[in-house]
């Protein structure tokens, strides 16, 4: 865990922004995902697709994954989902077969994401299992954190 502040404990939004930072901190995208189930933080992750040479690597397939490994069960059954950056759809699948409850994200994504944007995964009739969806929550710290990481890539 890359926080060790008592909020990094407790508040899902916090520690999916040290996540995300953590991730920037490492050269990968700022983007943070964390895993909660009654109120406990059960898994966080960042980006690692470029430390882990791994194109699945996303924060929330890696959070998903700790949490299911926590639990020793594969569906995440009254869990929710806090993300930095709206899921793109490999993402939205996993969330999908995870049957998380909630996905909460920060910033949209028109390019990559397929929640609100692209192929509004959700919202196919072939999707088997549907969240409930709350976007935009502290969107404009998420999208400035990507767009400063980026800026100074370029």
């Amino acid at each position: 865990m890359p926080e060790t502040s008592a909020d990094a404990f407790s508040d899902p939004w916090a520690r999916a922004f040290a996540e995300a930072r953590a991730a920037a901190a490492r050269g990968e995208a700022p983007i943070g995902a964390c895993v909660v189930r009654d109120g406990e933080i059960l898994a966080s992750a960042g980006n690692r697709t470029i430390q882990d040479h791994d194109p699945t690597a996303h924060a929330e397939v890696l959070a998903i994954r700790a949490a299911a490994r926590r639990l020793k069960d594969e569906r995440l059954i009254g869990c929710d989902l806090y993300v930095t950056l709206e899921p793109c759809a490999m993402c939205a699948g996993a969330i999908s077969f995870a049957r998380i409850r909630r996905l909460y994200f920060a910033a949209e994504d028109e390019k990559g994401g397929a929640v609100e944007n692209g192929p509004r995964f959700f919202a196919q009739k072939t999707c088997h299992h549907r969240p409930e969806i709350y976007g935009g929550i502290r969107a404009t710290e998420a999208a400035e954190m990507l767009r400063d990481f980026f800026k100074a890539r370029r």
